[in-house]
């Protein structure tokens, strides 16, 4: 293997752990700002949880992307093997994302009662995870990782056995469901939050997800970028717009007042997530101009666009955990 193959899945295998990573130390950083953990160490930690998961769920987005990024005209020897790295890269996203989603129910549970991890048995796991919407939502996001997974074996024996889009819609239900069996349910406009929630975690993980996508495995081939480029601008496109549109419709139905803008917790999260989300804005008008321009820096730019991502995913993450 040469020297640039070798960075090349060196990057595969590092660059998304470290994005994984940050995105839960900011859910962590951001709760303790702002005041969430003071219910106590479980919060803390199902705080952590939710940032990883929603880490593993964006993530899985993107790979689901693949195939809809590298056209069918772009599938030589070089798609085919960007295909397959996703395809394995898949799995092991999967997995990851199930095993984090099960230790966050239990986790939940214990929250939920009040009451010590160890003293949590199947009875209580069970209770919350059949009789409580955030319980129920935990059981659908793990199923939603076992189908993901499951999706992603089959493709590895034969890529035609299972389209690419079913991994791609598998993975959006499973970022959504946490989202929309949330804080949301306590808001006065329900139906409307639910809503305006579900499109805002969608163009998100649409958008945050195609990106490290198209950083790690698709522009290191710059034939195949020509042609995925594009299409992701397209994408990008909608979901930066239809992102903050929908970040300022649900704070405005979450919010009780203007002023707990800047005097809750939950409002100091909002100003923070959407200074984050502008700046993502400027970023990727950037990164999209060089990779147009094929300027050598553009994976730097992409990469940093990527990282504060990845603050923003752990911010959300924190954001749901917290009470308006």
């Amino acid at each position: 293997m040469g020297a640039p193959a070798a960075r090349r899945d060196s990057a595969e295998r590092v660059a998304p752990v470290l994005w994984i990573a940050l995105a839960v130390g900011a859910a962590l950083v951001a709760g303790i700002l702002a005041g969430t953990f003071a219910a106590g160490d479980l919060t803390l930690a199902a705080t952590a949880f939710r940032g990883s998961t929603d880490a593993a769920a964006v993530a899985a987005v993107g790979l689901g992307l693949v195939t809809v990024l590298v056209p069918t005209s772009a599938r030589d020897s070089r798609g085919t093997t960007v295909i397959r790295r996703g395809d394995r890269a898949t799995v092991v996203v999967a997995a990851g994302w199930l095993i984090a989603t099960l230790v966050s129910l239990a986790v939940r549970t214990a929250e939920a009662y009040g009451r010590p991890l160890g003293s949590i048995g199947a009875a209580e796991v069970g209770t919350f995870a059949t009789r409580i919407a955030a319980g129920r939502g935990v059981v659908l996001t793990a199923l939603c990782a076992i189908a993901v997974l499951g999706c992603a074996i089959a493709r590895l024996r034969n890529p035609d056995a299972v389209p690419g889009r079913i991994v791609l819609v598998a993975a959006l239900l499973g970022a959504l469901t946490p989202a929309v069996t949330g804080h949301t349910g306590s808001s006065p406009d329900h139906q409307l939050a639910v809503v305006t929630v579900a499109l805002h975690v969608g163009a998100s993980a649409l958008w945050v997800g195609g990106l490290g996508v198209l950083l790690v495995l698709i522009a290191p081939q710059r034939a195949l970028l020509d042609r995925a480029l594009p299409r992701f601008s397209r994408i990008a496109t909608v979901c930066v717009f239809g992102t903050a549109l929908t970040g300022v419709a649900n704070a405005a139905l979450r919010l009780p007042t203007l002023p707990a803008l800047v005097t809750s917790g939950y409002g100091v999260l909002i100003l923070v997530k959407t200074a984050l989300v502008a700046i993502l804005g400027g970023l990727g008008w950037l990164a999209r101009r060089r990779l147009q321009r094929g300027t050598l820096p553009v994976l730097r730019w992409a990469g940093i666009e990527v990282t504060v991502m990845a603050l923003t995913i752990g911010v959300a993450a924190a954001l749901s955990q917290t009470a308006p």
